[in-house]
């Protein structure tokens, strides 16, 4: 399925479904794309950049996803803070960039990550994101937790762990769930057993 333009958010960061996201906003071209979409209810896409910089031009992974704002506040500097959380993905057809160098994307919307239950070789993966979630604190106060869907827990391991964008860029692309947390298990060794106790 095919939509009209919409506005783009390259980052150095990969967001996936369901996870949060904070940005601190100040360009104006970020700002008037905030200020529409708070006005419109409207969402914007965020892709990953592979080429170039978060302020000039970039070259970006084709698959994105939407992110919904939340929540916003004015910081103490005057810079905007905004928390949006990512909902469903997309594949880019093409991009076109505004005079006030804002990036607009025509895209296809992507299937939704189905729900599948968290097979039983999966458990203690689950038992350990739960930890580390509580760890992490207000972050993941705003999302509902699906300790028993395999989807959820590889997207919210696949945002968690540390691993070079690339990596990050691989594991939302994946569209087997279970295929995602085999990729991952590996990383998960060291952090498994310094939550030991």
């Amino acid at each position: 399925m095919s939509l009209s333009a919409g506005p783009l958010f390259p980052l150095s960061t990969v967001l996936f479904p369901d996870g949060p996201l904070t940005l601190r906003v100040f360009e104006p071209r970020y700002l008037d794309m905030v200020s529409r979409c708070l006005r419109e209810d409207s969402d914007f896409g965020v892709v990953l950049i592979l080429g170039g910089g978060e302020t000039g031009p970039v070259e970006t992974s084709t698959i994105g996803t939407f992110a919904h704002i939340i929540d916003f506040h004015q910081g103490s500097d005057g810079i905007l803070g905004i928390t949006a959380q990512g909902k469903r993905q997309f594949r880019l057809l093409g991009v076109s960039r505004q005079a006030d160098g804002l990036y607009l994307g025509e895209v296809e919307l992507l299937p939704e990550l189905r729900r599948q239950a968290l097979p039983e070789e999966f458990r203690p993966l689950a038992t350990l994101l739960a930890s580390v979630i509580n760890d992490l604190g207000g972050l993941y106060d705003a999302i509902d937790k699906r300790y028993d869907d395999a989807a959820w827990v590889g997207c919210r391991l696949a945002e968690i762990l540390p691993m070079p964008p690339a990596d990050k860029q691989h594991c939302l692309e994946l569209t087997d769930p279970v295929k995602l947390l085999q990729f991952l298990r590996p990383m998960l060794r060291p952090l498994r057993r310094e939550k030991s106790p």
